[in-house]
């Protein structure tokens, strides 16, 4: 599956998709949030390197924040992350880019949020549940993913915001969906 980043334009008059940089990262401040600081622009799996960056920023943010801290600023993240997935998507021209990561930084911190205190194997179990997730996208994660990529950015005035929304969604999901594994398999 070529990456959507790198495809042609869907409409003949659309404008050129934008390959992101670090020129381009630093544009805007909603780029730099929504290309998780940079994890995104790595060329090899860039939704694993903004989880794995997620991962290390949550063990970083422990050391200074209390759960419930780190619980707001995961509330704060979510709209902020709505709103740079937006602009973002729009920059580049792409509904759904690949680049944009903050969907996994902010969804894996919900998961680690929810699962630590715990062993390294655990959040290693948490790391690999989520990619599954959120990279093969079964069931409601795929249902998440597809329900904005129809919008028409050419006739819907709405479509970067519907764009932005819904890269997030998809994440959320998948943050879910490994939350219920988890939770079954301590119940069991």
């Amino acid at each position: 599956m070529p990456d959507s980043a790198t495809t042609a334009p869907s409409h003949p008059h659309a404008a050129p998709r934008v390959r992101p940089n670090a020129r381009f990262m630093l544009a805007h401040p909603a780029h730099c949030i929504a290309l998780g600081f940079g994890a995104g622009l790595s060329p090899w799996a860039p939704g694993t390197a903004g989880t794995l960056w997620a991962w290390l920023a949550f063990l970083v943010l422990q050391l200074w924040l209390t759960p419930q801290q780190i619980g707001w600023l995961i509330a704060a993240s979510l709209p902020l992350g709505w709103w740079a997935c937006s602009v973002t998507a729009r920059d580049m021209r792409v509904l759904d880019p690949g680049p944009i990561v903050w969907d996994e930084v902010v969804a894996f911190w919900i998961v680690l949020w929810l699962v630590l205190p715990a062993g390294f194997l655990a959040q290693l179990l948490a790391f690999a549940l989520f990619r599954f997730f959120d990279a093969a996208k079964p069931g409601p994660v795929a249902w998440a993913d597809q329900l904005f990529h129809g919008v028409d950015p050419t006739t819907d005035r709405l479509a970067w915001p519907k764009a932005g929304f819904g890269i997030m969604l998809d994440d959320l999901v998948a943050a879910f969906c490994t939350l219920i594994v988890i939770a079954l398999w301590r119940f069991w």
